[in-house]
């Protein structure tokens, strides 16, 4: 069984047992969350897609760590101007662990 889940504005698609990494979620590590934004869940029998989310339906997630993202580089040059300016950004992110899927 699989299910497509939105959080931080991006879609995933989980497995049970299977870790994903979204954007930072405020919850300590440790603690149980329920996903309820569910999309799509898909099983033997068929899929059940929702309009736009299921009823009903859930995601339970373990909060495994909180970490940050690869360094991205951002550099903007002006052209005839001799100048430019480089800055930097890592984004916060949280791993969860999926523990089971409700449809």
């Amino acid at each position: 069984m699989y299910a497509i889940v939105e959080t931080g504005g991006k879609q995933y698609r989980v497995e049970e047992g299977a870790k994903i990494t979204v954007e930072k979620l405020t919850v300590d590590s440790g603690v149980e969350v329920a996903l309820d934004k569910v999309l799509l869940v898909g099983e033997a029998g068929g899929l059940k897609v929702g309009a736009p989310y299921l009823d009903g339906a859930k995601v339970t997630c373990e909060v495994v760590e909180h970490l940050r993202g690869p360094k991205v580089t951002v550099f903007h040059k002006w052209r005839r101007n001799d100048s430019h300016k480089k800055t930097g950004h890592r984004q916060d992110l949280t791993t969860l662990k999926i523990k089971t899927i409700q449809a």
